[in-house]
């Protein structure tokens, strides 16, 4: 008899589905408000120029549109790129840019390239849920390193390096995604001047960078990088619209060449369609303009969200005041679960994601990741309400 269970290879057997897909069962159903996932406004998608362009590029290139394509990207695309990395402080060459279907490709071609089963991993503690699940499908070893307000702790990353050999450091230094928080320069530049000593590779995945709504930009930490040693992921999913699928990689030219095999053997190439789009609408000087756009309609929502924190969520409760993205992150009191949570939240048709999915050690038991550029003003108003309510109703009940 055939039994299919026993065919699945041990990355495979023990991966557990992303909380935040199977919490989707419940937020599709009309009427339920999400907080949960990482989902860009609707209203900021350029609908109809996007049209235009797809219609022109269609038009004017056809054959190079619908044909197989390089796998390392369009040579405009990543001509592109690599003017704007190096107008940010990031010299660049169009050799030291591959485009990818989306950051989580990004992820698995370079953890694909460079982990053997047992090799160290480490990453801030909480971090980014799908990394966790990427290089634990690769059979790493992933270690959190002790993080604050501030971000990563850079005496906390060198204790860790002391211990042993490390294949990856990643880290999201703008807005970070669960905590909304950013890197301070002086921590960068800790964090720099303590890897440089060590033969590791570091991530710098930047999906949120172009989205700040308040307080200074502070520049890449590829910009300190005097040895190849950042692999710089960028995308256009959060500044443009997440289902063209486009991405890039800024890396080290022999790293860039272990991707470019790695897509050969995956998908090929990124689709040559919207690699055509978003070429078109960044030549078009539309890019800039657009992300401020983005900043004004994200801004309002993170404004609105922190004043309904204050004003329905008990006293209790922490949350962070990111200066961009998409996110914050609050926490119950000590003792309480947020996975818990969700029994009262789940009736009350609200949802927002637990945090201990966050964490390489499955801690962080008390705390939630809420997402506030998707919901409308009046759902936000709604929900939070709702939320504060059975937050209420649980810190009475396990009293």
């Amino acid at each position: 008899m055939f039994d299919s269970s026993t065919l699945f290879s041990n990355a495979f057997s023990g991966l557990k589905g992303n909380i935040i897909r199977e919490l989707y069962k419940y937020t599709s159903q009309p009427s339920f408000i999400s907080f949960a996932g990482g989902n860009p406004s609707p209203e900021t998608f350029p609908n109809e120029e996007l049209a235009e362009i797809a219609f022109k590029v269609l038009k004017e290139n056809s054959v190079a549109c619908l044909q197989y394509g390089v796998s390392n990207g369009i040579l405009p695309l990543r001509e592109y790129i690599a003017e704007q990395m190096t107008a940010e402080g990031v010299p660049t060459e169009v050799e030291n840019v591959v485009i990818t279907s989306g950051s989580q490709q990004s992820m698995d071609l370079l953890s694909r390239a460079v982990l053997n089963p047992g090799d160290r991993v480490l990453v801030e503690s909480p971090t980014y849920v799908a990394a966790l699940k990427i290089f634990s499908i690769y059979g790493a070893r992933v270690e959190a390193v002790a993080s604050d307000d501030e971000g990563l702790i850079p005496e906390a990353l060198q204790e860790k390096l002391e211990e042993g050999p490390v294949k990856l450091l990643y880290l999201i230094p703008n807005f970070q995604n669960p905590t909304g928080i950013t890197l301070p320069w002086e921590r960068r530049k800790q964090i720099m001047e303590i890897v440089k000593n060590h033969n590791v590779l570091v991530i710098e995945d930047d999906p949120y960078g172009k989205l700040r709504y308040s307080g200074e930009p502070v520049p890449h930490m590829k910009t300190l990088d005097t040895e190849g040693q950042i692999a710089y992921f960028g995308s256009f999913s959060k500044i443009i619209a997440p289902g063209l699928r486009v991405a890039y990689v800024v890396c080290q030219e022999a790293i860039a060449q272990k991707l470019v095999l790695g897509k050969q053997n995956n998908d090929m190439h990124t689709p040559n369609l919207t690699q055509f789009i978003v070429n078109e609408f960044c030549r078009r000087g539309r890019l800039a303009p657009h992300i401020e756009d983005c900043c004004c309609v994200y801004k309002k929502k993170r404004d609105t969200m922190l004043s309904l924190l204050n004003e329905h969520f008990p006293k209790e409760i922490y949350w962070t005041k990111p200066d961009g993205g998409l996110f914050l992150w609050s926490k119950l009191p000590e003792g309480y679960s947020s996975m818990k949570l969700l029994e009262y939240a789940i009736p009350a048709k609200v949802a927002y994601v637990p945090g201990d999915s966050f964490f390489a050690d499955e801690s962080g038991v008390n705390t939630m990741r809420l997402n506030f550029s998707n919901a409308s003003e009046a759902d936000m108003e709604k929900g939070l309400r709702l939320l504060g309510e059975q937050i209420g109703r649980y810190l009475q009940v396990k009293k």
